[in-house]
């Protein structure tokens, strides 16, 4: 009898695996529109772990990771919030384990971050940091050889 998908070891691997999900959701400048994409993501249970917005006179820009991106889409499809997805690259900090000694391993490898963000809470009392950056796979060998522990959407998902 085959193995299905998910219990195929190679393929429960390679989810574990999955880089983290970035939605960057477009808004118009407008009171409670924040409110909008916030109510429509928690009636189903989808928690938002970590966001930012980028405000201009016009429009806002909300980056946001989540721990279902495959329920967020449907969502943000359904509710025609116009949106476009990245991945990240997903730090793990403890105390000890600093910003500083994060960035010295980036700037060691020579790589140019474009933003950074913090996650709102994280189980264990562990600050993890989403961030953009050149080069992600290069960037992950680097914090790895540094003994900083990257995360991956499995990790991120209840």
């Amino acid at each position: 009898m085959p193995l299905s998908a998910l219990e195929h070891p190679r393929i429960a691997r390679e989810r574990e695996r999955e880089p983290v999900i970035q939605f960057s959701v477009f808004m118009a400048n407008r009171l409670g529109r924040l409110h909008d994409v916030v109510r429509h993501l928690a009636e189903p249970e989808v928690h938002i772990l970590a966001l930012t917005m980028l405000d201009t006179t016009d429009s806002t820009i909300l980056r946001m990771i989540v721990d279902d991106p495959d329920r967020t889409r449907l969502i943000l499809e359904q509710q025609q919030f116009p949106f476009t997805e990245t991945t990240l690259l997903v730090v793990e900090l403890d105390y000890q384990r600093k910003i500083q000694g994060m960035l010295e391993a980036l700037l060691e490898a020579e790589l140019n971050v474009h933003y950074i963000y913090p996650f709102l809470n994280r189980p264990g009392g562990k600050s993890a940091l989403a961030i953009s950056i050149e080069y992600p796979d290069v960037a992950e060998e680097a914090l790895r050889r540094h003994q900083f522990t990257v995360l991956y959407q499995a990790d991120l998902s209840r």
